[in-house]
């Protein structure tokens, strides 16, 4: 069912319950916001908004408060970014998400007006297990608008409050970011331009072990990277020296491997490996064939493989990213990673990058840009994948 877009509704004179995901990386050290990129993808929804009339009142989460007030993670301060990103434009801020504080201030916000509600996970009420708990909160959220407008793509997937119940409460639309996030998911997931190649990597294998169960049916190839690489290597019989794997699923791992076979798709494991003798760059680094010896560890793909899987990407109409191919933090075992995203920026294709490490890596690389989606999603994007229906999306399609 397709979703209802922000695109053809006349916001004159409404008030708009907008949630996005303004939960923005912070600076350990002074709080300040380190990254907006989540903040900048949904501007465009936002100025739409704005500009057909609407009084735009904003919901996000920001961190995991452990308790409600918790002056580090207030979204005071990603209000006044927020009015820097929009010059010319009046935000303001309301110190509670429901009430009597923001019902004022929502009463009196005018068109071309935004006000910044709270953190809502300062409220219990917003991530309940119980659904009438939810629905009387989101009710007071509802309070303030006319219309429901999700944005919040990276939180699609958890059936909260503000993400499941507004919508049903509402007249519920999908913003700009989250109906261009669906919609590139869903080609991909469907009918994808081929050689359709999916470059999976990470840490662990049980954490993209139903994303792959998905994709072997319909990647033409996917290429395995970073530790988990590791325990498919370990199910079959390769020696890993003690590179890090995961046991309980060494059988998962070596089905995957079979059903990627039995449906005629490449599934290919790094030939070869950067290793060290400690987790760090002050071991001693080598480089060595498929098996590692012991007292070595896994530490990026070696550059055999960096060959062979940029070979397979820049023949491919079709491109999805998620996970680093090593410890790329690291300089001596970053390689592999970056050598990903170059290979990607070469492809005429399609190009799709989700993960928060795979993102930041191609920040680093300087060829975000060049990519032809970049999802702000991590556990919305990985789910969808695994062809799981997002709360956030059923909501607004119902």
């Amino acid at each position: 069912m397709p979703l209802p877009s922000i695109e053809q509704v006349d916001f004159a004179g409404k008030k708009v319950l907008l949630r996005v995901d303004f939960n923005v990386p912070l600076d350990k050290a002074t709080g300040a916001i380190s990254d907006d990129t989540r903040m900048v993808k949904s501007l465009p929804t936002i100025e739409l908004l704005l500009s057909r009339g609407a009084a735009v009142i904003i919901v996000s989460h920001l961190g995991r408060p452990e308790r409600k007030g918790d002056p580090t993670l207030s979204l005071k301060n990603v209000a006044a970014h927020l009015a820097k990103l929009l010059p010319g434009r009046k935000v303001e801020f309301a110190a509670e998400a429901v009430g009597s504080i923001p019902e004022k201030l929502a009463a009196e916000l005018k068109a071309g007006e935004i006000l910044v509600l709270e953190n809502i996970r300062y409220y219990d009420e917003e991530t309940s297990k119980d659904e009438k708990v939810r629905t009387e909160f989101a009710k007071k959220l509802c309070k303030l608008a006319d219309i429901y407008v999700d944005d919040a793509f990276g939180a699609a997937h958890r059936a909260h409050a503000s993400i499941y119940e507004c919508a049903k409460i509402l007249p519920g639309y999908a913003g700009l970011l989250l109906k261009k996030e669906i919609d590139v998911l869903e080609k991909l997931i469907t009918n994808p331009p081929r050689p359709f190649v999916a470059v999976i990597g990470g840490s662990k294998v049980s954490s993209k072990l139903a994303v792959l169960e998905n994709l072997v049916l319909k990647a033409d190839a996917i290429l395995i990277g970073g530790a988990m690489a590791y325990t498919f290597l370990k199910s079959r019989l390769i020696e890993v020296g003690n590179s890090m794997i995961e046991k309980e699923y060494l059988s998962q791992a070596f089905q995957i491997v079979d059903k990627a076979a039995y449906n005629k798709h490449d599934l290919l494991l790094p030939e070869d490996h950067i290793v060290s003798s400690e987790f760090g760059e002050k071991g001693k680094i080598k480089t060595v064939k498929r098996a590692i010896p012991d007292g070595f560890m896994g530490m990026d793909i070696g550059p055999k493989t960096i060959d062979k899987y940029a070979s397979v990407i820049k023949k491919a109409k079709t491109v999805l990213w998620n996970g680093p191919m090593g410890v790329f933090e690291m300089k001596k075992f970053s390689a592999g990673t970056y050598a990903i995203a170059k290979a990607m920026s070469k492809v005429k294709g399609s190009t799709i990058v989700g993960g928060g490490d795979s993102i930041f890596a191609l920040t680093q690389s300087g060829l975000e840009d060049k990519m032809t989606h970049v999802s702000t999603g991590g556990g919305a994007t990985l789910e969808y994948l695994e062809g799981k229906k997002l709360p956030g999306v059923v909501a607004l399609q119902k």
